[in-house]
């Protein structure tokens, strides 16, 4: 402090002039964590330059800064989660998000609407739908990257009906969009994918699907545990609001996603454990 300041507050006592230093300090900055999965191709500026609006929508409404923080690897978000590195933080891939809060490190805030009903088909080359899953241990199958939630659930999938760990012959390729490769060219019997796209595509040539899993909600808001609860409340209010208004809209827009809604930790809980969280 300089002599000129103290001179100013001499007659104040001394809390008020640590009350007076404290609301010229500058606004502790909340930090967003985002992961947007490992299985498609985008660059941390990419990333970043979606969920700027977003971000600024949340530190309008938080009225203190709000950064945001790339964790371009499960891993770099794992241990950001877990060493609580970030305030806030939007996670694709469930099973990181689902680890989390069952650790108590993070809540569910939200999860993204358009994003609550992911499913994993296996691509294949037969006519009919799976009837008897013993038919295919040994067989091959082909999946993403081994710790992206796609392979999570095929694993669930395959644990759900009594084939353990090994029965099948599994590979794994890093994108999405290689599945059908595999399996076009007699590389798998069957290839696992969630992507619409991959999906739509591999039908409009004659390809065929044979299972499906159960539906799994995948891009999830989460908020530490550490914050205060008015901090909680208008960061969940602020985010299932983002649809509803023309600015939100706008801040929206720039995500691609349509907006987001309040979770449900009945179902997040059955996952957890169909999953193996």
């Amino acid at each position: 402090m300089t002599n000129d300041c103290a001179d100013r507050h001499s007659g104040f006592a001394p809390w008020a002039v640590a009350l007076l230093l404290a609301a010229a300090a500058p606004a502790h900055a909340l930090v967003i964590g985002v992961t947007e999965g490992v299985t498609y191709q985008a660059s941390d500026s990419q990333i970043e330059a979606k969920f700027e609006p977003i971000a600024e929508a949340l530190s309008k409404a938080l009225k203190q800064p709000v950064t945001i923080k790339i964790l371009s690897s499960y891993r770099n978000a794992r241990e950001a989660l877990k060493q609580n590195q970030v305030d806030l933080a939007f996670v694709h891939p469930a099973h990181v998000a689902f680890e989390a809060t069952k650790a108590g490190n993070f809540k569910t805030l939200a999860w993204t609407a358009g994003f609550t009903d992911y499913k994993v088909s296996f691509l294949c080359k037969d006519t009919q739908a799976i009837s008897n899953w013993k038919e295919i241990a040994g067989k091959s199958l082909v999946m993403p990257d081994a710790d992206s939630i796609t392979s999570v659930i095929t694993r669930a999938m395959l644990r759900e009906q009594g084939l353990q760990d090994g029965a099948v012959k599994t590979t794994n390729t890093r994108y999405q969009d290689a599945v059908p490769f595999y399996v076009q060219n007699g590389f798998a019997a069957y290839g696992a994918t969630a992507s619409a796209k991959v999906v739509k595509d591999w039908q409009s040539t004659g390809g065929k699907t044979c299972a499906e899993s159960r539906a799994v909600p995948i891009k999830q808001w989460l908020a530490s545990s550490k914050l205060d609860a008015s901090t909680v409340a208008t960061a969940r209010d602020t985010l299932l609001g983002l649809g509803q208004s023309d600015a939100g809209k706008r801040a929206l827009a720039t995500s691609t996603y349509a907006g987001f809604i309040a979770p449900s930790p009945e179902v997040e809980k059955t996952l957890m454990s169909w999953l193996g969280i």
